[in-house]
């Protein structure tokens, strides 16, 4: 994929403007208030995988509405203190899958919690949560991007981004996770989840949005055909009148809007030739970040972004930040 978005010296300076709804924040308020009425209840049950260095347990903790949520906990055997914690959001059609498909940041000598992602996982990783949708949700295509997009109480990615801040909540219930030291971490739709995290838990020590999605939705939406983004515009194309009331839906979830209230530190990692989340979206969210950041730039890459050269990005910065 050659380079088609806005140059590099346009792209260090994006900074659309932000379509924000008056009550962004007393929406988000209200939706975590209503969650937490409800107990986490949090279980971490023991697992066997056959992976002898480190520990292994299976999460189920109280999502949105009370809905159980699944998880995976892994950490180092032998530790007697408690660790510092990555919890990671995965990306769009992946599920938790299986313990062994996990284990870098045990192994860096981190807890580590990853979270199964509602209605997901049957498109390249296996997960095992269910999505209730709410009564009354609209038609919408095949996928999870316009489920609901004609009520911000009803979208998707509001149940999803509420699981994401509990998830938090559930690794810090763990005895082996030091409560101060707790980062969030996802590639592209986790990547996305992640920027939420940073703003909708403002305490946590660092969020390391990858490639993020969900970003800069009305740009995404035109400047590209690819899924999930297409999702959008296709369900546009048809429900041609409901433009204004998407966007307006959307504008509750967008990352930018959260960037701008995010005050955590910051690691993020953009594609140049990124056809599925356009470097001008991740820059956006990125220019519009309040708290301290970087970014590491692949000028060669698309949607994987640094891959496994960013993954070892990642732990120096961890590293520098805790230690």
């Amino acid at each position: 994929m050659p380079l088609f978005d806005l140059p590099i010296e346009q792209l260090e300076t994006y900074l659309p403007l932000r379509d924000e709804p008056e009550d962004f924040d007393a929406f988000w308020r209200e939706t975590l208030g209503e969650a937490r009425r409800v107990p986490l209840n949090a279980q971490f049950t023991p697992v066997d995988f056959g992976l002898r260095l480190v520990e292994t347990l299976d999460v189920t903790f109280n999502g949105f509405d009370g809905q159980p949520i699944k998880a995976w906990f892994i950490l180092p055997k032998g530790i007697d203190q408690p660790l510092p914690c990555v919890v990671e959001y995965i990306g769009y059609g992946g599920g938790r899958g299986f313990p062994t498909e996990w284990l870098p940041f045990a192994n860096a000598g981190f807890a580590y919690l990853v979270m199964d992602t509602r209605g997901q996982g049957s498109r390249w990783r296996v997960g095992e949560t269910p999505d209730p949708e709410p009564q009354g949700s609209n038609p919408h295509l095949p996928g999870f991007m316009t489920r609901g997009i004609l009520d911000p109480k009803a979208y998707y990615y509001r149940r999803l981004f509420t699981d994401a801040a509990r998830a938090v909540e559930a690794a810090r219930a763990q005895d082996a996770v030091d409560a101060a030291r707790v980062a969030a971490t996802g590639g592209s739709q986790g990547g996305g989840i992640s920027l939420a995290v940073g703003a909708l838990v403002p305490d946590l020590a660092a969020v390391l949005p990858d490639v993020p999605f969900l970003c800069h939705f009305r740009r995404a939406t035109t400047l590209i055909d690819t899924a999930p983004y297409n999702e959008i515009s296709g369900f546009l194309a048809t429900h041609r009148d409901k433009a204004e009331q998407v966007y307006k839906t959307l504008s509750y979830f967008d990352g930018m809007n959260f960037a701008a209230r995010a005050v955590v530190p910051a690691f993020f990692s953009v594609g140049l030739m990124d056809d599925i989340c356009p470097p001008s979206t991740v820059y956006a969210a990125y220019n519009h970040y309040v708290g301290q950041k970087r970014i590491a730039v692949y000028p060669f890459n698309n949607h994987e972004g640094g891959g496994a050269h960013h993954l070892l990005a990642k732990l120096r910065y961890l590293r520098e930040l805790w230690g």
